[in-house]
């Protein structure tokens, strides 16, 4: 390898793990609310990671880094968990989850039950409602999930009701 390619992949490499410690944090909630008990937080990040290394020299960037990252992460998620034939389970919160603080005010034990909750819906209302709670338009959720803008939306009301729901009979 002439010096030039390597130079060149040096600087794919350090690019790649520059972008990776920026969205550190998005990949491991997407991650977290995909674990099971045969799906560990360690080895459905591991596998995002793994994902976004091959598909990085084909990122066209026609979409926003954090589209592209949540895509791949929540795509491998799914296909990880199908592939296990898990259905997601409800998990309690450990340590691997250092993103949330472990604080027993109330707050944190608000955005507890609220993950415990989410952790009960289907695979696409989580990835629905991660969005939404990362703030993303209806826009950016369609083109990650695949879905149209109105489907999102009308698909993000009947999540919202079934926490409210769910918030209700606990």
């Amino acid at each position: 390898m002439d010096s030039k390619a390597s130079q060149a992949k040096d600087n794919v490499e350090q690019e790649f793990l520059t972008v990776i410690r920026e969205y550190e944090r998005i990949i491991y909630k997407v991650c977290y609310l995909y674990t099971t008990p045969n799906a560990t937080l360690n080895d459905l990040y591991q596998d995002v990671i793994l994902n976004l290394w091959k598909a990085y020299p084909k990122f066209r960037r026609e979409c926003k880094v954090s589209t592209w990252i949540y895509r791949i992460a929540l795509n491998t998620c799914i296909s990880f968990i199908r592939k296990e034939k898990n259905v997601p389970e409800l998990v309690t919160l450990t340590r691997e989850a250092d993103w949330m603080a472990e604080d027993k005010d109330p707050l944190q034990e608000m955005l507890r039950q609220l993950y415990r909750m989410i952790n009960q819906l289907g695979q696409l209302d989580k990835s629905i409602i991660l969005l939404y709670l990362e703030e993303k338009s209806y826009e950016e959720m369609a083109e990650i999930t695949g879905l149209t803008v109105t489907n999102i939306a009308t698909k993000l009301s009947r999540i919202k009701d079934k926490l409210k729901k769910m918030k209700k009979e606990d």
